[in-house]
Formats: C-alpha cells, sequence, structure tokens
C-alpha cells in the first residue's frame, strides 16, 4: 500500500491538510456592490481569512472590478450575466452567473457561499471536483415567503435551489442560534451535527463616533446636508425597505413617541414597488402631525452613517425577520444602545435590560413572521424606546454595555480562527 503524505490524495476527501491551500468565496454582494449584511459579512470575512489561508479567492456577481476601485483586490473576480440570458426571469439570470462561478472554481481546496444567489455555485463546485461546500447561512428562502411579489416564479426557484444546496453541504454556518434553530426546523433532514454557529461580526477600527476637527466638521456636514437637528432626542433606523425588517411596524409605533423625538430612517432599496409605497405613506402620515421626521434613501458611505448613530440616543432593529443583524452591532459599537424584536439572532446579540431592549413578539407560522398583534407589538416598541429616551443615564450604560459586549463578543479576528477551524476539520 503506498503512502499517503501531504501532496498526494486519492481524492480530496481522503486527505487531512494542516494548513488550507486555495477557499473560494462565492458571493452576490461584494464591493462596490454592497447591500445588506451578507456583502459586510463576505468582505470582513475575506480579510480576516486572508492571513489564515494558503490562497483566497472571492468570486462574486455584477461584473469585473475597475482597477483602483472599491473590491478590485488581489484574488477577486467578478462574474457578468451571460448575455444568452438577457431578458430571462432574474433567478434564472442568476443561476447563469452560478455556472460561470463553478467553472472558476477549478482547483479550489473548498468552497464556501453565502446566500442562495451564490449557493448553486458552490453545489456545482463542490460535485465538480469532489471538495466540501460550506455555507453560510444569511437568511432562509421559506421564512421569506414576501420574496414571492419580489420574485415571481423566480421564488420557487431559489427556494429549489436552496433546499438542494443546504442538504448536500458539507457544513452549514448559522451566524446566530436562532438561526440554526430555522435551520433545522426548515429542513429537518440535516444532520445537526452538520450546523455550525458561528457569529457575524463587526470591525471596531471602522465603527466609531467620528473623532477630532475632521470628525467635527464631517458630523456637522453630514447632519447638516440631511436635515438633522442635533439638539433633538434622535432614534436611527438604517436597514433595506423588506417585508422582514420590519420598518412600517416601527413607523407606526412611532406615532406613540413624544412630539420632540425626531426619526431619522436611512432606508432605502425597496423589494417592491408595494412595499415602497407603504413606507412613503407612513413616512407622510407622520410627517403631516410632527416634524423631525428624515427619510435618507440613497446608501451612505460607512463614516456617513456613523456620523449620523454618533448624534442618536437610541437604534430600533423592528424586524421580523432577522438571522442576527449586523448593523445591531455596527450601533453597538457606536455605543448606542438598540432596541430590536425578540426574534431570529436578535437576542443573541441584545441583552434584554443591559444593552437595550427586547420587544417581545408572538408571530404567524406561516413563513412570514407577521406579528399576531400589531397593535401590542408596535406598543411595546414605543415603550421600549421611551424608557431610553426618558432616562439618559439608563441609555449612556446601555450604550457602554453593548460597545463592551461587540468589542469582546463579536470580533472579526475570532470569527475567522472559527470559520478556518471549520475548514480544516473539512479539508
Amino acid at each position: 500500500m503506498p503512502v499517503i503524505s501531504d501532496t498526494m490524495c486519492y481524492t480530496r476527501r481522503h486527505c487531512r491538510k494542516d494548513h488550507i491551500m486555495r477557499v473560494d468565496l462565492l458571493t452576490r454582494e461584494y464591493p462596490p456592490h454592497v447591500y445588506g449584511g451578507a456583502g459586510v459579512h463576505v468582505l470582513e470575512l475575506a480579510k480576516v481569512l486572508r492571513g489564515l489561508v494558503d490562497d483566497l479567492r472571492v468570486q462574486a456577481f455584477d461584473g469585473p472590478r475597475e482597477p483602483g476601485t472599491d473590491g478590485a483586490d488581489p484574488g477577486v473576480t467578478g462574474h457578468s450575466d451571460l448575455p444568452q440570458l438577457e431578458g430571462a426571469n432574474a433567478a434564472l439570470r442568476t443561476l447563469g452567473v452560478d455556472l460561470e462561478i463553478a467553472a472558476a472554481c477549478e482547483g479550489s481546496d473548498l468552497v464556501h457561499s453565502h446566500t442562495w444567489y451564490a449557493n448553486f455555485a458552490g453545489h456545482v463546485a463542490s460535485l465538480l471536483g469532489d471538495i466540501p461546500h460550506v455555507i453560510s447561512a444569511h437568511s432562509l428562502e421559506p421564512l421569506r415567503p414576501w420574496k414571492a411579489e419580489q420574485l415571481g416564479g423566480g421564488y420557487r426557484l431559489s427556494s429549489y435551489v436552496e433546499k438542494t444546496a443546504y442538504e448536500a453541504a458539507s457544513a452549514i454556518v448559522a451566524v446566530s442560534n436562532g438561526m440554526r434553530e430555522d435551520i433545522l426546523r426548515c429542513y429537518p433532514s440535516i444532520d445537526p451535527e452538520r450546523v455550525h454557529v458561528i457569529h457575524n461580526g463587526i470591525d471596531l477600527n471602522k465603527w466609531h463616533a467620528p473623532t477630532g476637527e475632521a470628525g467635527d466638521e464631517l458630523r456637522e456636514r453630514v447632519l447638516a446636508e440631511h436635515g438633522i437637528d442635533p439638539t433633538r432626542r434622535t432614534v436611527v433606523f438604517v436597514g433595506r425597505i423588506t417585508r422582514q425588517k420590519g420598518l412600517p411596524y416601527f413607523l407606526r409605533a412611532a406615532r406613540l413617541l413624544p412630539d420632540d423625538v425626531q426619526l431619522v430612517l436611512c432606508a432605502g432599496a425597496p423589494d417592491t414597488p408595494e412595499i415602497a409605497a407603504e413606507v412613503e405613506g407612513l413616512v407622510a402620515d407622520l410627517r403631516a402631525t410632527r416634524s423631525g421626521v428624515v427619510l435618507i434613501s440613497e446608501m451612505l458611505p460607512q463614516p456617513e452613517v456613523a456620523a449620523i448613530l454618533s448624534a442618536a440616543q437610541v437604534f430600533i432593529t423592528p424586524s421580523v425577520y432577522e438571522p442576527l443583524g449586523i448593523v445591531n452591532l455596527e450601533a453597538m459599537a457606536l455605543g448606542l444602545p438598540v432596541v430590536g424584536t425578540a426574534t431570529g439572532g436578535i437576542p443573541d446579540v441584545i441583552v434584554d435590560g443591559e444593552t437595550g431592549y427586547l420587544v417581545p413578539i408572538e408571530q404567524m407560522q406561516d413563513g412570514t413572521g407577521t406579528p399576531l398583534d400589531p397593535e401590542t407589538f408596535q406598543h411595546d416598541m414605543a415603550d421600549r424606546l421611551i424608557r431610553v429616551l426618558d432616562d439618559p443615564e439608563l441609555g449612556r450604560r446601555m450604550g457602554e454595555a453593548g460597545l463592551v459586549r461587540a468589542r469582546e463578543h463579536f470580533s472579526w479576528e475570532a470569527i475567522g480562527v472559527k470559520t478556518a477551524d471549520l475548514y480544516r476539520s473539512l479539508v
């Protein structure tokens, strides 16, 4: 019998390595095309993994990155839609890009896909190369049935792709304990031993209040540009306009807040025209009865978001579905107390009564996450916000505790090590 060395394996699965040679991260989002938390996750994970694996590559959507621009990093390849699929259903165009990505993964030791958009690429690459496929679960299609509004028949295709990839994956990373429970409930055939909890993280070197003279100038400019009054008590929301983010519930809860409270909504990229119209209508209703309702629909650069957060008293996350919510960590890194729904992975982040408040919710079990009693949910949300707004010392203590929690439990360096250890267990 021949001796098997580190460089001589019958197949990749029959040989363990003390180090990892090549890993391909597969993602729809990568700078400059980042729309949500999954894109932030992949960017930060790539940064730390470059020091932990020999050869890290990123296979992304949205075409080649121009040299010298954000996202044009070594090892990053952007793939474009296949011209043959121009005008086809969006989900079908996604699968076309996935096939390009799968072909580009030839020679990889392990592929790691993020969101259903890239899951099919990872699944195909795994089959072709007999290599492990790791999936990070940032959301689950069965728990987002409202996406049928956005994707039409493509939602059935995206659901099929996700189910197929998850059930065949070598390992699945859940970004919270709540997400792990959701995965096993949605896909009961998956062995629980294959589902690992590794939280999202926060870059504390980036997420902090602006400092010094330049920081003061930035904050003053950003607040002035958007009509934000720094002398008013302020609640901030940051997120996309989707059903899962629950913005309409907050806008209704805001009717119960004192008139002097300012609402700053960094909210854009609506999933559908219907929810865009709903949010616009609710904002108009609020503006008809109170001042200080600021809607910022464009995606702001990170330093400007940090400047806005630094001028607030409390952050709100009214989501009805949230695997974890990187935005909660970003607010905590700025020293803000966070009021968030007690659903999904949010309780992994917010310590109720210590770093903020969890808003209780009873939800329909049809996958939509719709509150069984919206009025009570909205009342409880307003109540928690008022508790923080009316007690500045409480808000200060919660903000300090949140910053400590973000620093001690959600550093990207620790997350990178845990992820690399998972890779080593599979190759």
